[in-house]
């Protein structure tokens, strides 16, 4: 009888142990790849293949029955799961006592069922757990090809350090899972605030002007229509473009603002087109530009009207054909967004100084939505101003609320800065209240200029007043006299049957400015 010499056991020792070791490597590489656990497992089992394991077949526990669920197998054609029961079959006696199996011969072993038609009857069998730091999770088996005991001992061990690679994957790849379960609960839930926040019954506005806006923009949101918002400075443009927004089709999509006026010319194209590595000095990065992290949203573009003509001419191009290229890019790029924009320039005037192309003008202005001017709705200022106070006091953690003496008085100013102005202005008089209520004579404090005129109509005001108007307390109605006598004290004396000291002090008593000419 002849046997084998050292040399070459030895040698077919080494081989063996070589390609077991480029087993776990290709492995490692599979594993590092991607997080994908079903692109992952299957590349786990090419890998096992190379090295001489075949049949590979992937299980995992359904938490729902218990169940092992077949996830992956090479070769395996069947369509329809493939379930093992805790105990049923050698898979499940795997599960069942959470230890590995290794059969020399698959026949020999009457709890074999072959449901998956990979196997050879007269071959070897392995398969061990799969676990995480959680317990069992799945089974790994193969059936390694013709060896003696020993060499399926070594086969078993080198199943076993795959099945632990595969744990950590399989760990690793449901903790991602769940993150990401997580983030977009959390992401839907503050889709849902977001647009709840931005709904029209959070949008303050009573007045007709105001509702007429409020249907433009549920007319306009259904559709991708191009918008600008026209108005003062602090009129609430921006929240208009995110209630377009947030009640249009893309609300589940971005919603990406940029003041164009903010930026030199250079920054603005990289920030709106994006910008390859190397395209500048500091361009260390491909980077984005906001058309395309709008992609499937909208992108609002605030102070329009301040862009250079030179840069004109690129964003009418984007908003014709749809695509751009990056800074220092040669591909183009398509992109799909919405665009809100919004100006409080006179346009119109600045087509015809040339200021500003007419054909962008044109692309711009499909839908426009012309915001008014505060005073010119001062009916909402009462509503505004309760709004804006309750703000205030979240931000400062206290219940803050107004009265009514202060709320008159706040309706006899122009508000030249419009609702921004109105929200600093109540702020300055939260922050100097001693209690929980902003008065009058908080509200007095911040020098805003009074003077009393009849209910603003449409827009319109009147320069003078009935002095015995019962709406009019004895302060609205001392400041009308002095309004309609040009502050001269002796003659509104007389319009209020008064005697000079006697306007005079209650000048002095109700706090009153007195205007000097």
């Amino acid at each position: 009888m002849m046997h084998a010499s050292p040399v070459v056991a030895n040698g077919e020792r080494v081989h063996d142990l070589q390609r077991a070791l480029d087993t776990l490597y290709e492995v490692g590489r599979v594993l590092s790849r991607s997080l994908d656990l079903r692109e992952t497992m299957g590349g786990m089992l090419r890998a096992m293949e190379q090295g001489g394991l075949y049949g590979g077949l992937i299980t995992l526990l359904d938490d729902s029955t218990g169940d092992m669920v077949v996830e992956v197998g090479m070769g395996l054609e069947s369509r329809r799961p493939i379930r093992y029961r805790s105990g049923e079959g050698i898979l499940g006696r795997v599960v069942d006592g959470d230890r590995e199996v290794v059969l020399p011969v698959i026949d020999d072993e009457p709890d074999f069922l072959n449901r998956t038609g990979l196997y050879d009857p007269g071959g070897a069998f392995i398969a061990q757990p799969v676990r995480t730091a959680d317990g069992l999770v799945g089974v790994l088996a193969c059936q390694p090809e013709s060896c003696g005991s020993t060499e399926l001992e070594e086969k078993a061990n080198l199943v076993r350090m795959i099945a632990q690679l595969l744990g950590q994957a399989v760990q690793l790849a449901w903790q991602v899972r769940d993150e990401k379960a997580d983030l977009e609960q959390e992401r839907d839930g503050l889709r849902r605030a977001v647009r709840n926040q931005y709904g029209f019954e959070n949008i303050v506005g009573r007045s007709a002007r105001m509702q007429r806006i409020f249907e433009q923009v549920r007319q306009v949101g259904k559709w991708n229509t191009t918008v600008l918002i026209r108005g003062e400075t602090g009129t609430g443009k921006e929240l208009i473009a995110h209630a377009i927004h947030y009640n249009s089709p893309r609300a589940d999509g971005p919603f990406v603002k940029l003041n164009c006026a903010a930026l030199p010319e250079n920054l603005l194209e990289s920030e709106l087109f994006g910008h390859e590595k190397g395209a500048f000095t500091g361009a260390v990065s491909q980077r984005k530009g906001r058309f395309e992290q709008a992609n499937a949203g909208s992108l609002f573009l605030d102070e329009i009207g301040e862009v250079s003509a030179a840069f004109q001419a690129k964003l009418l191009r984007v908003l014709q054909e749809g695509e751009l290229e990056r800074v220092g890019g040669m591909r183009t790029i398509r992109v799909d967004v919405r665009l809100v924009a919004a100006t409080h320039r006179d346009l119109e005037r600045a087509v015809e100084l040339g200021d500003f192309r007419e054909d962008l003008y044109y692309r711009l202005n499909v839908m426009p939505i012309h915001l008014p001017p505060l005073r010119e709705r001062i009916e909402d200022l009462p509503d505004i101003a309760r709004f804006l106070v309750g703000k205030i006091g979240r931000q400062q953690g206290r219940e803050l609320s107004i009265d009514d003496d202060a709320l008159r008085v706040l309706t006899h100013y122009d508000w030249p800065g419009n609702v921004r102005e109105l929200e600093n202005c109540l702020e300055r008089a939260a922050v100097m209240s001693a209690c929980a209520v902003i008065g009058r004579d908080d509200v007095l404090e911040l020098g805003l200029e009074e003077r009393i005129s009849e209910p603003r109509a449409s827009g319109v005001m009147r320069s003078s007043v009935r002095l015995d108007d019962p709406n009019l307390d004895e302060r609205e109605k001392v400041i009308a006299a002095l309004e309609q006598a040009g502050w001269v004290q002796a003659k509104a004396a007389r319009l209020l049957n008064m005697t000079p000291r006697q306007i005079a002090y209650r000048i002095q008593t109700l706090n009153i400015r007195v205007k000097q000419f």
